[in-house]
């Protein structure tokens, strides 16, 4: 059966892109809308992003992972090497990030090159983590594998967490970082009449080429 949702739809009318404002590198606008966002959002995980590889069999994936460090050099999550995201970007490190904030009608979409993170920083950020989610990393060895039930992943947390009662929990050989350093920024403002504003940002010769493109 057809599901007609065809009536959902929204206005936007909240911010405008206007040319003469933008800064000549992508970063510092992507840093301004972030720190917006963060302002307002307290409740939400603004820091959630959908990161897009290119599978084994040739198709694209989409999930969410969260963002946990950004800067010029680029952009990082962790996650477990074994896993099929961390797979695919090894096979082909060309990837691309993409946030969607709402409630200020923004979305921008990153294309990049991902490489691991060195292994001190990876560790460093594993221990700065919560004791549970270092037991998850323990729990979740073989990610994306096929399981059985999801009890015997509580009953492997729950001997783990008596393992490492009063010991620090190591981290994994098979979980940390990649960093994706950015080619290209795209900057989506919802406007008014679905005249939305996109402006992108090609890194060309060591400078950042601004284009406005249509809506």
């Amino acid at each position: 059966m057809l599901r007609d949702i065809s009536n959902l739809r929204k206005s936007y009318s909240k911010n405008s892109l206007i040319d003469k404002e933008l800064p000549e590198d992508p970063f510092f606008l992507f840093d301004i809308w972030f720190k917006e966002v963060s302002s307002k959002n307290s409740k939400s995980e603004v820091n959630a992003m959908t990161l897009s590889t290119i599978g084994l069999s040739g198709y694209p994936n989409g999930r969410i992972v969260l963002l946990k460090y950004y800067s010029h050099d680029g952009f990082v999550f962790f996650t477990n090497y074994n896993s099929n995201k961390a797979i695919s970007i090894d096979q082909n490190n060309k990837v691309s990030i993409s946030f969607f904030w709402e409630e200020s009608e923004r979305q921008v979409i990153i294309k990049g090159v991902a490489t691991r993170t060195s292994d001190d920083f990876s560790t460093k950020y594993f221990n700065s983590r919560p004791k549970g989610s270092k037991l998850g990393a323990l729990v979740s060895e073989n990610q994306s594998s096929i399981i059985k039930s999801k009890d015997n992943i509580v009953k492997k947390f729950n001997e783990l967490s008596k393992e490492y009662l009063n010991k620090e929990i190591p981290r994994p050989n098979n979980w940390g970082g990649y960093i994706i350093k950015p080619i290209q920024y795209e900057f989506w403002q919802g406007g008014e009449n679905r005249l939305h504003d996109r402006i992108r940002y090609t890194h060309n010769k060591n400078i950042w080429q601004i284009d406005r493109l249509s809506p």
